[in-house]
């Protein structure tokens, strides 16, 4: 290390599930020098919280699985940044929700539940606790074993303060409107490709494109976002597996870069990371490489504050894998394999 300069560490959270080894939400510190992993410590003990936002005012709202029949949202105080602790714990009957996500504008918090296809507002109160205020349900079916019927995966913002919301068991992308209140107002619905399986979806830095990751179908489409409709138009589709691949796959998450340059993919069961470069002018993609994650079932990942590292999370081997990322071409390189999160799911930076 050169003199005068100090070790830098970012904070990251890891979402798990609890089948095996697993107790709950862990952290752990990347140094920013090194690209190492280091410090692992589990932070709260509770079932399956696979996926977890933590708010500007230190409050963590994670998923919970309380047991078979119960599942929701557990709150906890983190505003200290090394203990948290339980405040709250919002339960409902039925399996536990997929996906969580905090509207920090309107002090709004949303709930994705793939088993009910239902989308839920509370509201965020001072103290970081939460109210139920609306409920939003899919419908529809598709073709495949897992469309049984609706499955809604994954709910966020849209750049102009819309949400958004896929479902994997219609192959449908929902536009709502919400209210200040936690009010829910449909506007637009895209259609998939039959069988697609949408999973995540991330929108262009400028908010003219998005981009949808298909788990069923290994397919990433590229999306023209109409911001006076809420609608979609398909541009492009690609598939993120290679060709001769026969075995099974499901895609997982999906990332952009900070600057709009870069889309990242990751396969489960192929169990890659794919690289796509973004035309500038016409929003489409070409995968520029393809890198394995060094385990098995990379369900998440994500990228550090300056763009330079990539984290993933290889579910079913418990192993994080560390790649550092050239900034100007995207490209990846190997890190660091071996640093062990039980069934670790979601990747938040903190």
């Amino acid at each position: 290390m050169k003199a005068g300069r100090k070790m830098a560490l970012e904070k990251i959270l890891f979402g798990t599930y609890t089948r095996g080894a697993s107790k709950g939400i862990y952290t752990a510190n990347l140094n920013n020098i090194t690209g190492q992993l280091q410090d692992a410590q589990l932070v709260a003990e509770l079932g399956s919280p696979t996926y977890l936002h933590l708010s500007k005012a230190g409050y963590l709202y994670a998923i919970n699985k309380k047991d078979a029949d119960r599942g929701g949202v557990s709150v906890y105080d983190y505003r200290d940044g090394q203990k948290a602790v339980l405040i709250q714990e919002k339960l409902t009957e039925g399996r536990s929700p997929a996906y969580i996500s905090v509207d920090e504008d309107r002090q709004l918090l949303y709930v994705t539940n793939y088993h009910k296809g239902t989308i839920e507002s509370f509201a965020i109160k001072a103290d970081g606790t939460i109210e139920l205020l609306d409920r939003f349900k899919s419908w529809g079916e598709g073709p495949r074993p897992e469309q049984d019927k609706a499955r809604l995966h994954f709910t966020n913002l849209t750049p102009d303060k819309r949400l958004v919301s896929v479902d994997l068991g219609a192959d449908k992308v929902y536009t709502l409107d919400i209210s200040d209140e936690g009010i829910f107002s449909l506007v637009a619905t895209y259609h998939a490709g039959t069988g697609f399986g949408p999973r995540h979806i991330r929108f262009s830095p400028d908010g003219q494109y998005a981009y949808l990751l298909g788990e069923l179908s290994s397919l990433l489409s590229v999306l023209k976002y109409d911001e006076k409709t809420g609608s979609f138009t398909l541009i492009q589709t690609s598939s993120t597996i290679p060709s001769n691949w026969n075995e099974h796959n499901g895609a997982g998450a999906i990332r952009l870069s900070a600057d709009g340059r870069f889309v990242y993919t990751s396969n489960r069961g192929h169990n890659s990371i794919v690289v796509w470069q973004i035309n500038q002018t016409t929003g489409k993609v070409d995968p520029i490489q393809t890198i394995s994650t060094e385990g098995d079932f990379p369900r998440d990942f994500n990228l550090n504050a300056n763009g330079e590292y990539l984290v993933a999370g290889n579910q079913n081997t418990d192993n994080i894998t560390v790649y550092r990322r050239d900034t100007t071409s995207g490209l990846l390189t190997l890190v660091q394999k071996d640093f062990v999160v039980p069934e670790a799911i979601n990747v938040e930076f903190v």
